[in-house]
């Protein structure tokens, strides 16, 4: 392991580290999969790492269980990746089952490293073909936050099939992120339609998904960064077994500067 690095003032530094949380979730086994979780993010702190992105449902899989496992904000799960961002400094980014105002809502939260919760995003999407509409309430509205000094956009799975989404945020944000559980059976459209989602909007676009096997269906993960043209930029952190990529506030605005599709399609 290497030597654990002191985090840096992010407020407004142009550049951001990400490692992709990538892992067995688990089925029905909250304990077990933070747990796993926990291991993670001491990694991600000691490879320098600023964010961490956790897959969707990380504590459950994706479950339609919501009776059982949705939580409520203030619930267990929640914070325990509370006190995870907050013990290790870090940005957390993941996903869980959530009852709130009555709804099952498929969220990704936001955790600040001082363990707040900075912001939670609603799944506005959701997949009929697992039933999820029958169990879910969608998200009415996109979600764009600052982390140190990028702007990014949370996303949920089968939201990557709809690309108007992303456009909807495209000039606001330096960076999309978005957190799965999809399917090995399925496992092309995802390589093709994160590079497409990167390219289309000229932002990075980090893409986290689960590995292992839940509820019958098989999982291979495939997480990675995009950059704004649509390449591959996240490496193997030294040391670890995390795959991590530096995002650049900078290096968007040159990329849409020296090719305007965006600002020029948007205006």
């Amino acid at each position: 392991m290497p030597p654990r690095l002191k985090p840096k003032d992010l407020d407004s530094s142009d550049h951001l580290t990400v490692a992709l949380g990538e892992y067995d979730t688990g089925w029905h086994d909250p304990v077990q999969s933070l747990a796993r979780a926990g291991a993670i993010a001491d990694e991600a702190r000691a490879v320098g790492a600023d964010l961490l992105v956790l897959p969707e449902m990380c504590a459950s899989g994706f479950t339609m269980d919501a009776d059982q496992f949705a939580e409520p904000p203030d619930g267990p799960s929640s914070r325990a990746l509370s006190a995870l961002a907050a013990e290790h400094h870090l940005w957390l980014i993941a996903g869980l089952s959530m009852r709130r105002n009555g709804q099952y809502l498929n969220s990704a939260l936001a955790f600040a490293p001082d363990g707040s919760l900075a912001a939670t995003y609603d799944k506005q999407r959701l997949f009929g073909y697992a039933k999820e509409t029958t169990i879910y309430s969608a998200g009415a509205s996109p979600c764009v936050i600052k982390v140190g000094g990028l702007s990014v956009g949370l996303f949920v799975c089968f939201d990557l099939r709809f690309p108007e989404l992303f456009r909807e945020v495209a000039r606001e944000v330096d960076a999309c992120v978005i957190i799965a559980n999809w399917p090995s059976a399925r496992q092309r459209h995802w390589e093709v339609l994160t590079q497409a989602r990167a390219i289309e909007n000229q932002c990075y676009f980090v893409a986290v998904n689960r590995i292992g096997e839940g509820d019958g269906l098989e999982y291979t993960g495939g997480s990675l960064i995009l950059d704004p043209w649509g390449t591959r930029c996240d490496t193997l952190a030294p040391g670890s077994s995390l795959r991590i990529g530096e995002l650049s506030r900078s290096a968007v605005a040159e990329v849409r500067k020296s090719f305007p599709l965006v600002t020029d399609e948007l205006r």
